[in-house]
Formats: C-alpha cells, structure tokens, sequence
C-alpha cells in the first residue's frame, strides 16, 4: 500500500495508506454514518464530487456483490451503473472478505473503477473536525508524488446536469398508470420501487420539458450537489403545477425542487445528513420514523408558501424532511424511503403517491 495524505482546505492533514486505485483526487469531504452499505452508498449518484468517509471502523468485510443487471435495465444489487463518489475514506479496511453474494473485494472494486480508497485514518478525528468546522474540500495526495496536486470545486457545480440521464428511458412499458420520474441522479431503487407497484416510469433528464407528455403523475428524484443550480427543472415544475393538479411526489433533491417551485428558499447544513439513523417526526402527530439520508442542503420551511406546509421535520436539528400542498395531492421527503441501504419505515410514501393516481 502506497502513503497517502489527506488534506483539507483548512491544512488539517491526515496520514494513511492507499487500498484503492492510485491517483490523487480532490473532492468535498462529507462523513456517512451508516455501519454498512457501502455498495450502494458508493454508487449512489448522490455522492457525486465527494469523498465519502465512513465513521464505522471496520469495512470491506463483506466484499462487493456481482454488478449485474437486471432485465429492465437496473442493476440487480447495486444503485446505479458505476461508482460515483470521487473516494473513500475509512479507518480499517478488511482485505479479507465474507458473505455469500460476494464476488470481488473492495479494494479490487476501486481499483477497476478508478476510485481512490484511503486506510488508516482516524476518522473519529476527521469526523470531530468536520462537525466543528463543516464540510469542506479536501484532497488526498500520494506522497512519493508531492507535485501532483488536483484542484476541484463543489460550489455552484451543477452535479444533476453530470449524472442525469440523457435521453428518456422507460420502463414496465404497458403497465398501470404512467409516471414521469425526473433523473436528476435518481437510485435504482427507486425505479424498482415504482414499478414493482405496476408504474411504468418514464424516466427524464432533468431539465427536460415534460408539460407536454401523457403521464398521470410526476416523481422527482434524488440527485447530488447544490439545488440552486437547477433552475430549469424548478421552472418546469412550477409550469407543470400551473397547468393541472396531477400527483406530485419527491424524495431528497426533489424535495428541495419542489420546494423551490413553492417560493422557498434553500440553504446548506453545516456538515449534512447522512445515515441510515436519522429520525423524522410526521408534523402534526407523535409518529416518528428512523429513515436513511443523504443530503447536504435543505429546505427553508419558514419561506414556504401560504398554500404549503412542512410534513416531516428532523428530530435531530428541526430541519425540513418533507412539504406538502395543503389542497393539491403535491408532497416530498427529504428521506429515502426506498433506503437501500438502510430501514425500510417510510415505503409508505410510494403507496401513498400510488393512491393519488386516478
């Protein structure tokens, strides 16, 4: 294993060794508290930009599952083609993996994708820092190649418009009712989740005008980075609850979407939420919900519209994790009810934008 450095922009440095692939990279540095998933948290499009790190001590022990697809186009167990998150960062890496649907070890992953993954570090530490400090951007550096430095940027990159489809796809064609889901880094999983409830999905880029289209609801999805660089889908959006009353439903950066479109503002947390042990409280009752998440920027809900209100609020900060109209059958989380990974508490939200569908 090569020795790495991993600096952040402050000048804190952290010292490891290399497991992954061996290139230096630069990134937005964020902390994922889940104790496991990183097959899906890895390739989630969300982490676009970002070096993930992961606070529970131990990983790779379980190896990497088969990257095979299914029928219809999605990965069987995986949440999207490739790997998108820029590395990752972890204390203890296990070279010896086991578990039943395992194929590959981590290590070797990375390396075939091109991804960086540091060992070594304290990354109690790094996460204390990151805490106190907030997200910020880092580099992890080589040290027998001290010249070769990158230099990337997180803010007002428009990460949606990097990882969003290009053309539309759909799927379960022929099925029940038809929903227009809005890719702006959307996870299989959700896709599953819709068409396993008899959806066919027609799946967009994300600024792509679909005012136009027969369709009987719209899905906005997850998607990375900062959502006030995604203006043209907000003003699609808004066109589109212009028009009729049809069923509107988002999850994570859709929720930020629609959330703009109904005049609110959007600012980002100081180090985020991402977990799989965030727990929501529905607004208006004492149900409480522990559900999976990954978003760094949220929804105002003080400037909400007259005609909204918040559904889901964090228990943790009392941020936004969720809106809804108050007439039309318009609502979100900031969630992700599909989880993969993580708890499965708030599938409810997919039937509950089935049943707005006439």
């Amino acid at each position: 294993m090569k020795n790495v450095t991993l600096v952040l922009s402050d000048g804190t440095e952290f010292h490891g060794q290399s497991f992954g692939y061996d290139a230096p990279v630069a990134g937005e540095v964020v902390f994922n508290t889940a104790m496991m998933g990183y097959p899906e948290s890895l390739t989630d499009p969300s982490y676009a930009g970002q070096l993930m790190t992961l606070t529970f001590p131990l990983v790779g022990n379980y190896g990497v599952p088969p990257f095979t697809f299914e029928a219809n186009g999605l990965p069987t167990f995986m949440e999207s083609d490739r790997i998108y998150a820029s590395a990752i960062i972890v204390s203890d890496y296990c070279e010896q993996y086991s578990h039943w649907n395992a194929v590959e070890s981590l290590g070797d992953w990375l390396k075939r994708e091109h991804v960086p993954g540091i060992t070594g570090i304290d990354t109690r530490q790094l996460t204390k820092v990151l805490r106190e400090h907030g997200v910020m951007m880092g580099k992890i550096i080589f040290d027998d190649e001290p010249n070769n430095i990158p230099e990337a940027n997180y803010e007002g990159i428009n990460f949606v418009d990097q990882v969003s489809c290009k053309e539309i796809i759909k799927y379960n064609e022929g099925a029940g009712k038809k929903v227009v889901l809005v890719d702006c880094g959307v996870k299989a999983n959700i896709i599953r989740s819709l068409i396993n409830r008899g959806i066919e999905v027609i799946r967009v880029p994300w600024n792509y005008d679909y005012t136009g289209m027969e369709y009987d609801g719209l899905f906005l999805a997850n998607g990375p980075g900062d959502p006030d660089t995604c203006q043209d889908a907000v003003d699609i959006i808004r066109k589109q609850m212009s028009m009729n009353r049809k069923p509107i439903c988002g999850i994570c950066m859709g929720n930020q979407l629609l959330g703009k479109a109904a005049g609110a503002n959007i600012y980002k947390l100081k180090y985020g939420h991402r977990s799989h042990n965030q727990p929501v409280r529905m607004v208006g009752t004492e149900k409480c919900y522990i559900t999976s998440q990954n978003h760094g920027y949220a929804v105002d809900g003080k400037t909400l519209g007259a005609d909204w209100e918040e559904l889901f609020v964090n228990m943790n900060d009392g941020s936004n994790e969720g809106i809804r109209h108050k007439v039309n059958p318009w609502f979100t989380s900031q969630f992700h009810p599909e989880a993969c990974s993580g708890p499965v508490d708030t599938m409810f939200m997919f039937d509950k934008f089935i049943e707005t569908l006439k």
